[in-house]
């Protein structure tokens, strides 16, 4: 088993895998810490993170006969001739988290995924596996904390000391008894960077996040009108929010991915916010084809786009944006339209 999980993390890294770690399936203290979040319904409307029951902590019971899990790592940032932090809060242009740029991850983390498992078969024989990347109820990051891949920061996101915290997680549930990586420790010591950074006030605690208060929520998970307690603090973030990673200190050392799939598309990287406001549903679809920002739908990425056009510097290309949906969108993004136009007067 020693000798096939060197293979395996060979295989791994010609697949495009930056680290890959193994762990066992214990998750009794992730257990406790996500029933203790549950419980003070700092999940909000992602009704699906206590749908399953202990199957999301209680590997062996989403994945009968799972014994160890494969964690992978990979990296997403992208080159970029700009700091990124100079476009936060831009007075016209828009912010997109990084991670959503290029081509849906969860398509690309799969396949690699997939094709590692089949290396492992024709190398073995057939074997007990199943693939995840964030789409089913796993905790992964505390399975990756567990198989040494980094640790869970303040921010809630995970830390590699070598590698910041720009990457992508992917599970492979497996039936092999392969000797587990021991788990990593925490290195965030007194730091509070992403806590003072955070627009929204969203991390309550260090290690505590209340999503209710998060613009990655407010902008992707939740379906329904922002509250406009957060619009002004939404800024020009209109999917997804990166600020408590683009100040984490240990991202000094996150090196840019060389993996085409995760360049910026469309110019995204980089885009005046009017443009944006200005595309049709079809030109849309056909813009994010392939994305992850598919996910939020039409509608509510004019609904992000407007509060971010409401943050906006006046000018008339902004107030001409807002007026030419005034009378021709959904109740829901007619009333986003409204609070930013009134934020013009």
């Amino acid at each position: 088993m020693a000798a096939l999980k060197a293979d395996i993390v060979g295989w791994a890294n010609e697949l495009g895998f930056q680290a890959l770690g193994v762990t066992d399936i214990d998750l009794a203290t992730a257990e406790t810490r996500l029933n203790d979040w549950l419980a003070e319904s700092y999940h909000g409307e992602m009704e699906y993170m206590h749908r399953h029951g202990s199957k999301r902590s209680q590997p062996a019971e989403l994945v009968p006969g799972t014994i160890r899990i494969i964690s992978v790592r990979m990296d997403y940032l992208p080159q970029e001739p700009d700091d990124p932090r100079d476009l936060l809060d831009h007075e016209s242009r828009a912010y997109i988290s990084r991670y959503a740029l290029g081509r849906d991850y969860h398509k690309v983390l799969r396949g690699r995924l997939r094709n590692l498992a089949r290396r492992i078969e024709a190398d073995i024989g057939s074997f007990g596996y199943r693939v995840f990347v964030d789409s089913a109820p796993v905790l992964e990051k505390a399975i990756a904390e567990n198989a040494g891949l980094g640790w869970i920061g303040k921010h809630t996101n995970l830390i590699h000391e070598d590698a910041g915290s720009w990457f992508f997680l992917g599970e492979l549930y497996t039936d092999l008894p392969l000797p587990p990586d021991p788990p990593a420790s925490s290195h965030c010591g007194t730091c509070s960077a992403c806590i003072d950074i955070c627009p929204t006030a969203a991390i309550v605690a260090p290690y505590k996040l209340d999503a209710r208060r998060c613009i990655s929520y407010l902008t992707i998970e939740l379906r329904e009108s922002i509250p406009v307690e957060f619009r002004k603090a939404i800024g020009n973030r209109i999917y997804g929010c990166d600020d408590c990673q683009l100040y984490c200190p240990w991202n000094k050392f996150a090196s840019p991915t060389t993996e085409a799939d995760f360049a910026p598309r469309h110019g995204l990287d980089n885009v005046e916010l009017a443009e944006l406001f200005g595309w049709s549903e079809a030109k849309w679809l056909e813009r994010t084809e392939g994305s992850a920002i598919r996910r939020i739908g039409y509608d509510r990425w004019l609904r992000n786009i407007a509060v971010a056009l409401g943050n906006a510097a006046t000018s008339d290309a902004v107030v001409r944006a807002l007026e030419a949906r005034r009378h021709s969108s959904s109740p829901m993004v007619s009333e986003h339209i409204e609070w930013a136009l009134e934020q013009h007067q």
